[in-house]
C-alpha cells in the first residue's frame, strides 16, 4: 500500500461538480481519500480554452501503478473523455493525473511517476502542498515548496477567493 497524490482538472461542463463527484468515485480507490480545495487556473500550453478547476486528492491505494492508471483512466471515460476525439491539453470534462505514487519512480512509455509536468504546474503544486507541506520529490530530494517557490505567477486563484498564487508560497 502506498500514499498516492492524484492530481483532478476539468474545464468543461460544471467542473465544479465532476471534480467533486470524480473524488467520491476515487474513494473507492483511496483509503482515507482526503481532496484539497479548488483552484482555478488559466490553461496552459493550450490557452484558447476556458479556465480549468483543479484539485488533488490523496490517498492510500493497494492497487499498482498500471492498475491505478486504468482505474483513473475508467472514471475519467465515465465522465465524457474521450482520448481518442480530444485535441491534446484541450478542454476536457474530466482529467485525473497520477502525480505520486509513495516514492516510487517509474518510466514508461505511457506511465512517467512523478508526473513529469508536476515540477512546472502550480495548479498541481499549491493543492499538493496544502494536502502534504513537506513534501519532498523523489526523483530530486528537492522539497516541493522550494520547487513552488522557484516558479513565477501562473494566474493560479483559489476558488470563490480573490487569492493570487503568489499569496501561497
Amino acid at each position: 500500500m502506498a500514499v498516492v497524490y492524484l492530481g483532478l482538472g476539468s474545464n468543461l461542463g460544471d467542473a465544479e461538480r465532476s471534480l467533486r463527484e470524480a473524488f467520491r468515485e476515487l474513494g473507492g480507490i483511496l483509503g482515507g481519500a482526503r481532496l484539497s480545495r479548488l483552484w482555478r487556473s488559466k490553461a496552459r500550453y493550450v490557452e484558447d480554452q476556458p479556465d480549468f478547476l483543479n484539485a488533488v486528492a490523496a490517498g492510500d491505494c493497494a492497487l499498482p501503478p498500471r492498475e491505478l492508471l486504468a482505474a483513473v483512466n475508467r472514471i475519467e471515460a465515465a465522465f465524457g473523455r474521450d482520448r481518442s476525439r480530444e485535441r491534446i491539453k484541450g478542454p476536457r470534462p474530466l482529467d485525473i493525473d497520477i502525480l505520486l505514487y509513495g516514492e516510487r519512480l517509474v518510466a514508461e512509455p505511457d506511465l512517467v511517476i512523478p508526473h513529469p509536468g508536476l515540477r512546472e504546474r502550480k495548479f498541481a503544486l499549491l493543492p499538493l502542498l496544502e494536502l502534504a507541506p513537506g513534501l519532498l520529490d523523489p526523483a530530486s530530494g528537492r522539497s516541493f515548496a522550494s520547487i513552488l517557490a522557484s516558479l513565477p505567477p501562473q494566474g493560479i486563484y483559489l476558488l470563490g477567493h480573490g487569492d493570487y498564487d503568489r499569496l501561497y508560497i
